[in-house]
């Protein structure tokens, strides 16, 4: 194989690259990236964990095709130190050499035979695809991704329920502890698809959308939308100049409208940067292990509290405007400050019943477009 490319493309997609290849793994060819001629102008690079795959194309001089398998962070390094400019790429036998173009720098790496790296899955023909815009995406995710549980032997937690249902579409994530609920209108487009995708998928989507968004910030020549198609036990998403394919997890999600209160019997109007701003000093003097804050509503504040036997008491306090009946209820402050993060009202609606009943928050100012809302289970203190 030997091509010419240029440094700034080919390190956009082996940064991409060289995130998904899983170099801990008990596969060595796992932790490598393909590099193929797949036509008289382009060379594609992939990656794969054999649960996650990305790849992508760049335009390239080919003068021989061909394709190789090497080191996915060690290419990604070297590229990263080559001059700017064009960039050789050349194989003999195992042997890689990248060298500049017009410059004495060059290094030789040892890889694989293309034909010995796993096979990417592929989407299945008449298969439908859809179109999202990059931004309803990245909304989706960042409402929701927080509340994923990080334990890989839950499955059914451990991932993100994506839902398209005519016109609207919908992400929940729980963890056992609490809940996130976003729904989006889609005007013009009409699709049904469920799908649990995995918390490493989520993660990598996050960073391909905010990738789009950012490029099209830059230039209105960016398509920033997203191709989305579930193909057997794999999900397919095109964005950003990449082709992304994920397996989806085999597993029921939990029954997410049975955790939610039909209603609260005290909904108060609470400014979020100050209560963000009170939980987040309060918690410093909670408990390291469990994170808990006695939050109690009386005579028109809402009042934090926090003791632990290393790091002593914190106590803080924000107006509101509620003249309801006193109610205290111990939560963990990182679940709140999760969602007030993700939250860009100035103010929130916190529903509340008693000690023992989950909290609900919801965004100050709803709209038919979007709904958003978050459940908090209680903790004794």
């Amino acid at each position: 194989m030997q091509v010419v490319v240029t440094k700034r493309d080919l390190v956009r997609i082996l940064q991409r690259c060289q995130g998904v290849a899983d170099k801990k793994s008990t596969m060595p060819v796992l932790g490598n990236v393909l590099l193929e001629v797949s036509g008289p102008d382009a060379l594609r690079l992939a990656a794969t964990d054999l649960y996650l795959a990305v790849s992508g194309t760049i335009k390239a001089k080919v003068d021989k095709g061909g394709s190789i398998a090497v080191g996915a962070r060690d290419l990604f390094e070297r590229v990263k130190m080559m001059p700017d400019g064009e960039i050789a790429i050349s194989t003999e036998n195992a042997a890689t050499t990248i060298r500049s173009v017009g410059g004495a720098r060059r290094y030789t790496l040892h890889g694989i035979p293309g034909e010995e790296f796993p096979k990417l899955p592929h989407l299945e023909d008449n298969v439908a695809t859809h179109q999202i815009d990059a931004d309803v995406l990245a909304q989706l995710i960042a409402g929701t991704h927080f509340s994923i549980s990080t334990d890989e032997t839950r499955l059914h937690l451990n991932s993100a329920l994506f839902e398209w249902d005519g016109d609207r579409v919908r992400m929940v994530t729980t963890d056992g502890h609490r809940l996130s609920k976003m729904e989006i209108t889609v005007p013009g487009q009409q699709a049904s698809t469920h799908m649990l995708v995995p918390l490493k998928g989520i993660q990598e989507l996050r960073r391909l959308c905010d990738e789009v968004r950012a490029e099209a910030m830059k230039s209105d020549d960016v398509d920033a939308s997203v191709a989305l198609a579930q193909s057997g036990p794999n999900a397919f998403f095109r964005l950003a100049g990449f082709s992304f394919s994920v397996k989806l997890v085999d597993a029921q999600f939990p029954p997410y409208e049975q955790v939610i209160p039909e209603k609260s019997e005290r909904a108060i109007a609470v400014p979020r940067l100050p209560m963000a701003d009170a939980l987040k000093a309060v918690s410093l003097a909670a408990s390291d292990r469990t994170g808990g804050v006695k939050m109690s509503v009386a005579g028109g504040k809402i009042r934090f509290e926090s003791e632990s036997p290393e790091s002593g008491e914190g106590f803080d306090e924000v107006n509101v405007d509620y003249d309801g009946p006193d109610v205290t209820v111990g939560f963990n402050a990182r679940y709140f400050l999760d969602v007030l993060a993700a939250m860009e009202d100035e103010q929130v609606v916190l529903g509340i019943s008693g000690e023992l009943d989950p909290a609900v928050i919801r965004p100050g100012g709803e709209s038919a477009k979007k709904s958003y809302l978050a459940v908090i289970m209680p903790m004794r203190i």
